[in-house]
C-alpha cells in the first residue's frame, strides 16, 4: 500500500467569496495509497463532507475550492490535476476512475425508477459501445456482488429495505471498476447489525478487487475496525494522522482521546465515557491558535495564539503525524 494514488495538497474550500467567505476546509494534506482504506473522523461540522465534495469537484454553490491540488496517479500515464480537469475529462473521471457513496445513500435511488433502470443508465453513460444483453448480465453480476439476488433488478427502491438499497448504491458506485471509492457516511442511518454486514461485504470487496476507499463518518469505532489508516479532522484542518491500531491505543491530540472515550469498549476492561465537553467551533468566527484550545483539558500557554503544524512528532514515532503544542513536529514554525 506504498504506492500513492490520489495526493490532497493544501487544498482550501470556502463557502461565499470575499471578506464574508467561510473557510470550512483549511490547508489539507492527505494521501490515499492504491489498495488502502483511509478513514476520515470527526464530529458533524468538521469539514469531512466538503473535502469529499471539494476533491470530487462536486461542491454545490456557493461552495468554491479557492487553493491546492488534487493529484491522481492513473495505474497507467502520468499524474493528473483534478482540479484542472476540462468538464469532458472530469465526467471520463467519474465513475471510471473514482465513485462515491453520498451521505443519505439509501434516498439518493430515484423512486419512480427500477433498479436495472438505474444501474444500466450508469454503465451505458460510459461504455456506450456495450451492448443491451452484456449490459444486463453486468448489472445481474452487481446485485450479486453486493449479496442481492438478480431478480431483484426489476424492483423499486420502495420494494427494497434500508441494506439493500444501501448495497445498491455500493454496486452502483463498483460498476465501471473504479480505483477510489469514496464513502460519506454510508451506513449512519442503518442499524448496527445491517453496518457490521455492509462493512464487512466492503471489506471483501476491496480485497477481491483492489480499489482504497476513504470512508467519512463520525463514528470513530467504525474506522478503527475497518480502516489502515486513520485522519481525524477538527475546524477544517487535520489534527492527526496515524495507522488505525496505533492510534487507538496512544492517540497523540487531545480532540482524537476525547472521540475514542465517547463509546464504550466491546473488549478488555471497562472504561468512563467521557465525551468532549463544548461544541465544535463557528467557521465564520474560529479561535485563536490551536482550533480546539477553548475545548482541550491540556491547553497551554502557546495553544490560544499559535497554530501547530500537522507533522511527525519530534518525540514519536515519524510514520504518524500530529498537530499539537503537546508534541510538536520536528520542523515546527508558526504562521
Amino acid at each position: 500500500m506504498s504506492e500513492r494514488l490520489l495526493e490532497i495538497r493544501k487544498l482550501c474550500v470556502d463557502y461565499g467569496l470575499g471578506d464574508e467567505a467561510v473557510h470550512a476546509v483549511r490547508e489539507v494534506d492527505l494521501t490515499l495509497h492504491r489498495g488502502e482504506v483511509l478513514g476520515l473522523a470527526g464530529e458533524s461540522g468538521s469539514g469531512k463532507s466538503t473535502l469529499a465534495y471539494g476533491l470530487t469537484r462536486l461542491l454545490p454553490p456557493p461552495g468554491v475550492v479557492s487553493g491546492g491540488q488534487v493529484v491522481y496517479h492513473p495505474a497507467d500515464g502520468p499524474p493528473v490535476d483534478v482540479l484542472s480537469m476540462t468538464p469532458a475529462q472530469l465526467r471520463a473521471f467519474r465513475w471510471a476512475e473514482t465513485s462515491i457513496v453520498f451521505q443519505g445513500a439509501m434516498n439518493s435511488l430515484n423512486p419512480v425508477h427500477r433498479i436495472s433502470t438505474q444501474l444500466l443508465d450508469v454503465i451505458k453513460a460510459h461504455e456506450p459501445r456495450i451492448t443491451p444483453e452484456p449490459r444486463l448480465a453486468r448489472a445481474r453480476e452487481l446485485l450479486r456482488l453486493v449479496g442481492i439476488s438478480a431478480d431483484r433488478l426489476d424492483s423499486y427502491p420502495h420494494q427494497l429495505s434500508g441494506g439493500m438499497r444501501q448495497r445498491v448504491m455500493i454496486a452502483m458506485a463498483l460498476a465501471l471498476e473504479p480505483q477510489i471509492v469514496i464513502m460519506d457516511e454510508p451506513t449512519t442511518a442503518l442499524d448496527v447489525v445491517m453496518q457490521r454486514q455492509i462493512l464487512g461485504q466492503l471489506a471483501e470487496l476491496r480485497g477481491r478487487l483492489g480499489f482504497a476507499v476513504l470512508f467519512i463518518t463520525h463514528d470513530l469505532s467504525l474506522l478503527v475496525e475497518f480502516s489502515d489508516r486513520i485522519a481525524i479532522m477538527y475546524g477544517g484542518r487535520i489534527v492527526e494522522e496515524a495507522p488505525a491500531a496505533e492510534l487507538y491505543h496512544r492517540a497523540l491530540h487531545p480532540y482524537t482521546e476525547g472521540l475514542l472515550h465517547s463509546f464504550p469498549a466491546l473488549r478488555g476492561p471497562r472504561r468512563e465515557l467521557t465525551g468532549i465537553p463544548g461544541a465544535p467551533p463557528d467557521l465564520r468566527a474560529m479561535p485563536g491558535g490551536c482550533a480546539f484550545h477553548p475545548r482541550c483539558p491540556r491547553a497551554f500557554t502557546p495553544c490560544d495564539s499559535r497554530i501547530p503544524l500537522l507533522g511527525p512528532p519530534a518525540d514519536g514515532d515519524p510514520g504518524r503525524a500530529v498537530a499539537c503544542w503537546l508534541h510538536p513536529a520536528a520542523e515546527a514554525v508558526t504562521r
